[in-house]
């Protein structure tokens, strides 16, 4: 039973906003997240998708494929036409030998649009929950099928946001559908990261690592403004370097025998926030806090 650490490249190019590392070079993220010391990478807008391609390049660099975001749309279509839509990433995964699909719900999703405020994150009723959870439940045991673990992406901005939204999820949904545990949605969300991975051990197949600026959020949230503005504000940073303690959150994984990926995902600026410096701080603090906390780290 072991973890391995990766990193997301959305510090380095941000995919929702282009003008945000935009010009930087893959071999640029590559290089940064060998040298640092990742196991891995998820997948990025500037990766090739073609495996013959993408194999080798990562291999060159020492580096596995992890997996990367899935943005599915059930509360719009059925799983049939889940299933067809994610082929190409579903095989894409498979070749590249990746252990995890992360998705996210976005067919209502304002995460993206910088013009609507956090504020009007969509709600489901309990109807569209029975409906959205066995649809949910129904794909994930298909990708389950496949080989890979299911791992849904609670997120600001989308109907899996705060406590209530996980609470309901989680009552709808089945045992093949895993949580992508996000420190830094959760915190912002008003849920419990903690709690959740105690209370749900079943269910935790993969885990994002985001710290948090309070006071910034806070900001954001009265002014009325959107996520992406949030982002722009700085809401979020890497581990150690905001107001989430990471001793506990990793004493909390340990608890329940976690295995698998510890991915350190930070949206910022990389103008003003230098992705590499910021990501050997957060690799720094989850290594010493894992090792604190008694997990082991994959050699």
């Amino acid at each position: 039973m072991s973890i391995r650490f990766g990193v997301s490249p959305i510090a380095w190019v941000n995919d929702d906003m282009p003008e945000l590392g935009g010009d930087t070079p893959l071999e640029t993220i590559l290089t940064d997240s060998q040298e640092i010391g990742f196991s891995g990478v998820e997948l990025g807008g500037k990766f090739p998708r073609d495996p013959a391609v993408l194999k080798p390049l990562l291999a060159g660099y020492g580096l596995d494929l992890v997996g990367g975001w899935y943005s599915g749309e059930l509360l719009t279509r059925d799983v049939d036409a889940e299933i067809a839509a994610a082929q190409d990433h579903l095989s894409l995964l498979k070749a590249m030998g990746s252990t995890v699909f992360v998705h996210a719900e976005t067919s209502n999703a304002i995460h993206g649009q910088r013009a609507v405020p956090l504020s009007r994150t969509p709600r489901l009723d309990a109807d569209d929950w029975r409906l959205f959870g066995a649809r949910m439940t129904g794909f994930a045991e298909y990708v389950q099928g496949q080989g890979l673990k299911f791992a849904y992406h609670h997120h600001l901005g989308t109907v899996v946001e705060r406590p209530d939204d996980l609470d309901a999820f989680l009552k709808a949904t089945g045992a093949a559908v895993g949580l992508t545990l996000d420190t830094g949605h959760a915190a912002l969300g008003g849920v419990d990261p903690m709690a959740t991975i105690r209370a749900h051990p079943g269910r935790i197949a993969h885990v994002h690592c985001k710290d948090v600026r309070t006071s910034v959020f806070n900001g954001v949230k009265a002014a009325g403004s959107s996520f992406l503005d949030g982002v722009l504000a700085g809401m979020f940073t890497v581990p150690g370097d905001g107001a989430l303690d990471y001793g506990a959150v990793m004493r909390a994984l340990a608890d329940i025998g976690y295995a698998g990926w510890i991915i350190i995902e930070a949206e910022q600026d990389p103008a003003i926030y230098d992705p590499r410096k910021y990501a050997e701080l957060g690799l720094a603090t989850l290594e010493r806090e894992a090792a604190a906390a008694g997990l082991k780290k994959a050699i």
